[in-house]
């Protein structure tokens, strides 16, 4: 396979399969004419490009957070990665709407997340996460499998629950104002008559 070819079908530049050539990194063969032949279809692709995300559920844990942080950097350091970034948010596991973890899920300028634990990038819908992530070619890596701290699953639980109220009270006042809206439409419709 040409290395032009090769490097479409990656998705990456010519230049940078060409670098990879030069670094020894792929094994090919040049022809006397210059064009570059892949001898085999190389399994792994460009080394991982990473974003780590560290997260605590409150201001408390903050010491943690750069410790969490630090950890995920020299773990992807000894696995060769390329860190392209480190971001540290505090702020609960099931809040949908954390400003950092949205702009990184935005973000298309890595290929791979790395978390410490599951829970530190959501606490519920990780598969769905998952699988958008494998839909657009990257994936999530989780650094250690076991269960996390029961502090941050109190805090958690108790942020359901103030979420769960929040929302019955919010139904009830809408409830209410479109009884009220109703109720006027009623009365202008009677007004006509």
């Amino acid at each position: 396979m040409k290395l032009s070819d090769y490097a479409k079908e990656l998705g990456v530049s010519y230049k940078t399969v060409w670098r990879l050539w030069k670094a020894g990194k792929l094994d090919a063969f040049q022809l006397p004419t210059g064009t570059v032949i892949i001898k085999k279809k190389v399994e792994n692709k460009l080394p991982a490009k990473v974003c780590i995300y560290a997260r605590v559920s409150s201001s408390e844990n903050k010491g943690n957070l750069s410790k969490q942080a630090e950890r995920l950097k020299e773990y992807s350091i000894a696995h060769g990665y390329q860190i392209y970034k480190i971001v540290e948010e505090i702020g609960s596991g099931i809040n949908d709407n954390r400003k950092k973890l949205n702009q990184i899920l935005k973000d298309k300028s890595y290929n791979k997340l790395i978390v410490e634990h599951k829970d530190r990038l959501t606490r519920f819908g990780f598969n769905y996460i998952q699988i958008l992530f494998n839909q657009i070619g990257k994936e999530i890596e989780i650094v250690n499998e076991e269960e996390n701290d029961k502090q941050d699953l109190v805090q958690d639980f108790i942020s359901i629950i103030t979420s769960f109220c929040a929302r019955i009270y919010g139904l009830r006042r809408s409830k209410r104002k479109t009884e009220k809206i109703i109720k006027e439409l009623q009365d202008e419709k009677n007004a006509k008559i």
